[in-house]
């Protein structure tokens, strides 16, 4: 089987691109995916819209890639040197880990990105207006780094996608934001039903970011700011002599390898990183408190943004039975009184028996640390002596448990 990128149309005065990508193989499947978005004024050098679109190109192709994984990769007008298709078979490898690891699948060697011997590609100076362009996920880390942006008097403006979450959120920011939609060919949802076709986690915040800085550029920005903390580097399990990072896409690695590869083959004059990088995700949280009129609006549980989710699987900004849902609520337990940590869950998750196997992982004693966005075991402990300390929770089937051990 070979999977191919066949190229895209972009209608910037209409708002969209579209994005074609191919199966070959018993049967071809085409794919198309669009992204829309507000239209654009700027005018921008062709160069630099050429290298924006093919590089997103071939992180937005991941979804597709990953139905069978197949070693044959072709690139309709290869556009890539060396040094670029190694970057992006290290984009792949490592930002699929968690995929691979599930599956079952042997990464050594499997992705190999085309590229033209002996090409030299050169960046395109473009100069931008100082300004910050940040994403909005509608969790505690953004809305951090937003307030961290106000404070340091930076001028910034809000992208976001057009979900509940990041529109409550924004509203408490009183900014108008830049939406943007992503609609992914539907035959993806179609196939991953079918037996002998592979799914599971993709490197979602790498597709934010290669969007992020093309909305940049259409916008004119010159810093893409995300709200990913120190906690990010930290792996969950070793794999095949690799470290497999559930949060790998929000490290600091994945961060100096998309500036520097920006940097050589894009355009010297756009950034991406995280002001919140030196922070660890109980500093994040000790800084979020301060904002008590997001408490109402903002959720951390990735059941919100799942694309296909069953009608009626949640009422509510969280799920209370996810990872991410346990650790959020430990990490305020910490800094918040009972009521109103209750209040923004609606109930007290150190009640739940059924969530001891998770609250073990948190903590390192069982398995490895969860495949979700939370914190090291090392955070968790120290949140949960904080916890212990105020006594408002000792009573609680979680924090017995907890003190037994």
């Amino acid at each position: 089987m070979k999977f191919i990128f066949k190229g895209y149309n972009s209608n910037l005065e209409k708002g969209e691109v579209l994005f074609n990508f191919g199966l070959i193989g018993e049967k071809n499947i085409d794919f198309t995916e669009k992204i829309s978005f507000l239209p654009v004024q700027n005018k921008i050098p062709q160069a630099l819209l050429k290298a924006l679109l093919d590089n997103l190109m071939l992180i937005l192709g991941i979804s597709y890639w990953k139905l069978y994984c197949p070693k044959d990769i072709i690139i309709e007008s290869n556009f890539l040197s060396k040094e670029q298709a190694e970057f992006w078979n290290t984009i792949y490898t490592k930002g699929l880990g968690e995929f691979f690891y599930k599956n079952k699948i042997d990464f050594r060697g499997l992705v190999n990105f085309p590229f033209i011997k002996g090409l030299e590609t050169k960046p395109t100076a473009f100069l931008r207006k100082d300004r910050y362009l940040l994403g909005i996920g509608g969790g505690k880390d953004s809305i951090v780094a937003a307030e961290m942006l106000k404070s340091e008097n930076k001028e910034f403006e809000l992208l976001i996608d057009d979900a509940e979450i990041q529109r409550g959120v924004v509203g408490i920011m009183n900014k108008t934001p830049i939406v943007k939609k992503r609609e992914l060919d539907s035959k993806l949802f179609e196939l991953n039903k079918e037996t002998g076709v592979y799914n599971g986690h993709i490197p979602i915040s790498a597709i934010y970011a290669f969007l992020g800085l093309l909305f940049a550029v259409f916008y004119d920005y010159k810093y893409f700011v995300v709200g990913n903390e120190k906690s990010a580097n930290y792996g969950n399990v070793e794999y095949l002599g690799e470290m497999i990072n559930h949060q790998w896409s929000k490290s600091e690695e994945f961060e100096k390898l998309l500036n520097n590869y920006l940097q050589k083959f894009i355009t010297p004059d756009l950034s991406y990183y995280s002001p919140l990088r030196n922070m660890n995700e109980l500093e994040v949280v000790r800084e979020f408190v301060k904002y008590p009129q997001y408490f109402k609006v903002f959720s951390s549980c990735n059941k919100n943004f799942k694309i296909l989710r069953p009608d009626g699987l949640r009422k509510g900004k969280w799920c209370n039975k996810c990872p991410k849902c346990l650790f959020v609520f430990i990490c305020l337990s910490a800094f918040l009184s009972r009521k109103e940590v209750l209040a923004i869950f609606g109930n007290n998750l150190f009640e739940d028996e059924s969530l001891i196997p998770l609250f073990e992982e948190l903590i390192g004693i069982k398995n490895f640390k969860p495949f979700e966005c939370v914190g090291t075991p090392e955070e968790v402990k120290e949140a949960l002596l904080e916890i212990v300390k105020k006594g408002e929770f000792n009573n609680s089937v979680l924090i017995k448990h907890y003190k037994s051990l």
